[in-house]
């Protein structure tokens, strides 16, 4: 009789828990929803179980389907809150402090996914002032799935702005969502949804790849779960044997007393290199394994020694820092810069030493140049740029990167981006191209075909899609020749011809070494003054010069633009970074010159001109055509060829 009354109470236990109303994690505390058209508020619930919404004065309530699932529309409501909702069933669920306003999804790789953290040092006062409660971000999980729709996210929560949060917002999408809201003074929310290194296949649905037949069958081929397990076993036991083989091998580790990072440790046989600069050239030149460097500085007996910042550049690949014998800190991936605090007592009055390990793990390792080496204390700042000692203390042969499952087609539409259709918003902002670089052709349809598979798939008709092209990137070439990195541009300039796109042309803030800039600044505004124009029906100058036309005057072929705004300007004594070509498509430098708001290309050399190129490179440094507003030209091409 107890075991039956048991049996019963565990039922009457699951059928409660079971008819819990639940809520998507977007669907929460802090959230903001998008104003001015009608809000969707869905969830799950038992078959056929009555779910009531209570929100600004007015109630709503639903029957869920057979199948658990319900849905209710709220009317548009305009800017305003905070307020709160409540949610009731067989339980209930109160959401608080609510905003309307709107809401922007930021996708992409890298630079959109790139935090505010990364550029602190550029932006210490603005982080310091970036308290408002009407900007706030959800911040997605990064996670994939090829085999569904996620029906919701893992995790997530709505998070508003001030100097810690902020540290983990997007920073293109903060400094956008700063820009509208000074402007407007309405909430604005940012879905922050990206993962670096992403292709834009990887964001396209099942339905959307049949176009791309071999993206297509790569999704097809990761459905198989048990695939995915065994590349992911065999990349972690290579991997994992490479660098346990690395550090058994590694001369520096082999003497426990006097390990090459000991400031015991006699250095009298090593050799000396020029750092920063890559191993290319150098001794080091194809080197895989491990290299130490060692860097005796004198820090005055005057100086603050209580704590310090050792900024170390970018290093490729990965690193290991000791400062007078005891560990500081590691970065295992090139791209993040190398700022690591002293702890208080490391430092001392006099000869210190700094100790890098570097791993170079495919191609050669190195610091990268043009960026910052040194040691900053509070009232003192050494300079570590210069000759140090180095020796090798293990070599390896390359090792082969690991398959980046989560960037195959499909897999981070289903997981990243399929949860979010249901929940209204204004328009998206998307940071991406870098991983298509070396595809740039394709990119042409490639790119026009995600924007109709996300419009396809919101339901909100051709919502504003607003993008970034490419910033200037890789060292510049001395004479005109062809880019992967101009053409991807170029591709993305096309997609304009979609309605309701905008596109903030960034080839003037890049770092040509460093595929991630720190000025997201100027991206985010510029991405904002094209919200103004495409989202808001406010009539700023929000693009720089494009290119319209051309038509040839003897030696001479003038270029017309559109959006010059105030009119063309040159930022210099004179006009660079265009080429010009005749009919055997050999490209040289040319002259150029503005009149009458149209610019003028020649050159001595070419007596029939047919073609002419802006900006046309990885690395356009010194372009320097704009408008009277500040906004750079678009790099363009005449040509087709």
């Amino acid at each position: 009789m107890k075991k039956f009354q048991s049996t019963i109470i565990l039922l009457l236990l699951a059928s409660i828990l079971y008819a819990q109303v639940r809520l998507p994690k977007l669907i929460s505390d802090g959230m903001i929803l998008q104003r001015e058209v009608p809000i969707k508020i869905w969830g799950w619930a038992s078959p056929g179980e009555k779910v009531e919404i209570k929100f600004v004065d007015s109630a709503y309530s639903v029957a869920a389907s057979d199948k658990g699932k319900w849905q209710i529309m709220i009317p548009p409501q305009n800017a305003g809150g905070p307020y709160k909702m409540e949610i009731s069933a067989s339980n209930k669920i109160t959401i608080n402090d609510i905003l309307i306003g709107d809401v922007w999804v930021c996708s992409g790789q890298s630079n959109m996914e790139l935090p505010m953290r990364r550029v602190e040092p550029v932006y210490k006062d603005i982080i310091a002032n970036s308290s408002n409660k009407y900007i706030r971000q959800f911040y997605v999980p990064r996670e994939y799935c090829f085999t569904e729709r996620k029906k919701d996210f893992s995790d997530g929560k709505w998070t508003e702005a001030n100097p810690q949060t902020v540290l983990d917002f997007t920073a293109v999408g903060y400094f956008f969502a700063r820009e509208l809201y000074d402007k407007y003074k309405i909430p604005i929310g940012l879905i922050n949804t990206s993962l670096g290194g992403s292709p834009a296949e990887a964001w396209m649905s099942e339905e959307a790849l049949k176009e791309f037949p071999h993206y297509y069958e790569e999704l097809q081929k990761f459905k198989d779960y048990s695939l995915i397990e065994k590349i992911r076993k065999s990349d972690s036991v290579r991997i994992n044997n490479w660098y346990t083989a690395l550090r058994r091998k590694d001369e520096g580790y082999k003497n426990p007393d006097t390990p090459w990072y000991s400031t015991a440790m006699n250095t009298a046989g090593w050799d000396s290199i020029a750092i920063p600069g890559y191993w290319t050239n150098t001794p080091l030149e194809g080197t895989n394994g491990a290299v130490w460097f060692r860097k005796e500085i004198e820090i005055p007996e005057s100086a603050d020694k209580s704590s310090g910042l050792l900024i170390l550049g970018r290093i490729v690949d990965a690193d290991s820092v000791f400062v007078n014998g005891k560990f500081i800190g590691t970065v295992s991936y090139q791209y993040p810069p190398r700022r690591y605090r002293l702890p208080e007592g490391v430092l001392k009055p006099g000869r210190n030493l700094i100790t890098v390990r570097v791993i170079s793990n495919l191609g050669d390792g190195g610091f990268v140049p043009d960026k910052q080496y040194e040691l900053v204390l509070k009232d003192t700042t050494i300079d570590l740029k210069g000759y140090w000692k180095y020796k090798t203390g293990a070599v390896m042969p390359p090792l082969e990167s690991q398959t980046f499952i989560r960037w195959k087609p499909g897999g981070l539409f289903n997981a990243m981006l399929a949860p979010l259709f249901n929940y209204k918003i204004k328009g998206v902002v998307w940071y991406q191209g870098e991983s298509n670089a070396d595809r740039p052709v394709e990119y042409r349809r490639l790119f026009p075909a995600l924007i109709k598979d996300w419009r396809n798939n919101w339901h909100q008709g051709d919502f504003p899609f607003l993008f970034v092209q490419l910033a200037n990137f890789m060292e510049p070439d001395s004479a005109p020749s062809n880019s992967n990195w101009a053409l991807l541009r170029e591709a993305q300039t096309k997609a304009l011809d979609l309605p309701n796109t905008g596109m903030a042309v960034t080839i003037d803030i890049g770092e040509w070494n460093d595929i991630h800039p720190l000025n997201k600044k100027d991206a985010g505004k510029r991405l904002a003054l094209a919200a103004m124009k495409i989202a808001y029906g406010e009539d700023p100058v929000f693009s720089g010069p494009v290119y319209k036309s051309m038509r040839i005057e003897g030696n001479k072929i003038i270029i017309d633009f559109s959006h010059t705004g105030g009119g063309l300007v040159c930022k210099g004594n004179q006009l660079k970074h265009f080429a010009i070509a005749g009919a055997d498509k050999k490209f040289v430098w040319a002259n150029a010159e503005i009149k009458d708001n149209k610019v003028i290309v020649w050159s001595d050399e070419i007596k029939n001109p047919v073609a002419v190129r802006y900006a046309w490179a990885d690395n356009p440094e010194g372009a320097n055509l704009y408008n009277k507003e500040g906004l750079p030209a678009s790099p363009f091409r005449t040509d087709d060829w």
